[in-house]
C-alpha cells in the first residue's frame, strides 16, 4: 500500500544537504493547487538552513487562509478577521463605530472567555455556554454582539478550511424569546411625556421637548437627528435630507458618519407644526450653530449622553419603559394606523426592508407629502 499523500498545506520530513559553502534544508509541500512540490533554502549551518526554510514554508502556508488551521487558537483568528474588519471600514463598507464595537467587544468578552480555544475545540457546546453565562453576566445586548463576533471569527476559520462548520449557527437564540422591543406611546402618553419634560429644567436645558417632537415627527434615529445640520433643512419645500448619523470614533471623538446603511439616506417631509418648531429654533439659534439639536458647546452631541439624560428624565414610574428608540416606534406605529403601507413606512424610518420584512429597493427615495398630513396628528386626538 502506497504512503498516504500530504494533507494540503503541510511538507514531509526535511532533509539536509552539505556544501563547501554551508547546508541546504530540503523537503516537499504540498501546495493549495492540490500539487506537490519540492522547496529548498540554504543556510551556513544545519539549524539555520533549517530555520530558513520553515519559514519559508510557513509563509507559503499563509498564501492561503494566513496559516489558519484547526489547531490555531481563536485569538489568533480574531486578529485576522479584525484585519477583515478594518479593510471594510477603510473602504467605506462599515462604519468606524462598528470596528469600535467588535474590537471593544473582543477584548472585554470573547478573548477572555474563549480566546485560547483551538478552532476544533470550540464545539457548539462550548460556544453555546460561553454565550449564555455571557448573558446572565453582563446582559442579553452584550451577549448579542458577542455573539456576531464569535460568528464573523469562525466564518473566517470555515471559510479558510479550518472547520467544516460555524458552531455558532446552531446555538441557543439569546433572550426569552418575547419580543421585547419598544413599543409606541399612545397620544395620551405623547402628551403627558411632552408636559413632563417641559416641566423638567433639565430636560429643558438639554434640549428633550423639542427633540422628542422632531423624532416622532420624522421617525428618526436620534443619531440622525443629533447630525441634522442647517443646510439639511428646506424650509420652502418642508423637508429634511438624513444623510449622516453621530458617531464616537476611537481616537477622534464625535463625527459625523454615513446613515447605518444606504437606505438610510433618505429625503423626509415634516408635518406643518414639526416645521414650525424648526422654523422656530433656527430664529432662535441662528444658522451660525450647525447643528439643529446641538451641544452645549454648539457642536454635535453625544447620543449615548443624550440617552442618559432620557433616562433620568423619564423617572422610574410610568415612563421607565421609554428610550429614544421609543419615538420611532411612535412614528411608525401613527403611519401604520393611517393605512400606510409597509413599504412607505420602510421608506420613511430607513429600513433596508419595510419592517426588516421586504427587500430594498433602490432609488425609492421619493417624498410623499401625504407622511407629512398624517404626522400632523402625532400629537392630537385625530390620531388617538
Amino acid at each position: 500500500m502506497g504512503r498516504p499523500p500530504l494533507e494540503v498545506g503541510t511538507y514531509g520530513s526535511i532533509r539536509f544537504l552539505e556544501r563547501e559553502s554551508g547546508c541546504i534544508a530540503r523537503t516537499l509541500f504540498r501546495d493549495f493547487d492540490g500539487r506537490t512540490k519540492p522547496v529548498e533554502r540554504s543556510g551556513k549551518t544545519k539549524g539555520q538552513a533549517e530555520r530558513n526554510l520553515k519559514r519559508a514554508l510557513r509563509d507559503r502556508a499563509g498564501v492561503d487562509g494566513d496559516g489558519v488551521t484547526s489547531e490555531s487558537r481563536l485569538r489568533e483568528v480574531a486578529g485576522l478577521w479584525m484585519d477583515g474588519i478594518r479593510s471594510e471600514v477603510a473602504a467605506g463598507k462599515k462604519s468606524p463605530g462598528t470596528e469600535d464595537t467588535y474590537q471593544s467587544i473582543l477584548d472585554r468578552c470573547v478573548l477572555p472567555g474563549v480566546g485560547e480555544l483551538r478552532v476544533r475545540e470550540a464545539t457548539v457546546a462550548r460556544i453555546d455556554r460561553f454565550l449564555g453565562a455571557l448573558a446572565s453576566s453582563v446582559g442579553v445586548a452584550t451577549a448579542k454582539t458577542a455573539r456576531s463576533v464569535v460568528s464573523g471569527i469562525m466564518g473566517y476559520a470555515a471559510r479558510h478550511d479550518a472547520t467544516d462548520l460555524n458552531p455558532v449557527r446552531d446555538t441557543r437564540p439569546l433572550g426569552d424569546g418575547r419580543n421585547t422591543g419598544p413599543r409606541a406611546l399612545t397620544l395620551d402618553e405623547r402628551q403627558r411625556w411632552l408636559a413632563l419634560l417641559e416641566a423638567d429644567e433639565k430636560a429643558v436645558r438639554w434640549d428633550l421637548p423639542d427633540l422628542c417632537r422632531f423624532m416622532m415627527a420624522t421617525g428618526v434615529r436620534i443619531g440622525e437627528a443629533l447630525a441634522l445640520y442647517w443646510e439639511d433643512v428646506d424650509f420652502k419645500r418642508a423637508t429634511v435630507d438624513i444623510r449622516y448619523t453621530v458617531q464616537r470614533i476611537k481616537g477622534r471623538g464625535l463625527v459625523r458618519g454615513p446613515t447605518k446603511t444606504a437606505a438610510g439616506e433618505r429625503l423626509l417631509p415634516l408635518p406643518k407644526w414639526a416645521l414650525d418648531m424648526i422654523m422656530q429654533r433656527y430664529a432662535d439659534i441662528g444658522c451660525d450653530v450647525q447643528p439643529v439639536f446641538p451641544a452645549d458647546h454648539d457642536g454635535l452631541r453625544d447620543p449615548s449622553n443624550t440617552n442618559r439624560v432620557f433616562r433620568q428624565a423619564r423617572g422610574t414610574d410610568e415612563f421607565a419603559w421609554v428610550t429614544s428608540h421609543v419615538f420611532r416606534k411612535t412614528a411608525a406605529t401613527v403611519l401604520d394606523d393611517a393605512g400606510f403601507s409597509a413599504r412607505m413606512i420602510a421608506d420613511q424610518l430607513g429600513h433596508a426592508q419595510p419592517s426588516m420584512t421586504q427587500d430594498v429597493y433602490l432609488g425609492r427615495k421619493l417624498v410623499n407629502p401625504e407622511i407629512a398630513v398624517a404626522l400632523e396628528d402625532v400629537l392630537s386626538k385625530k390620531s388617538g
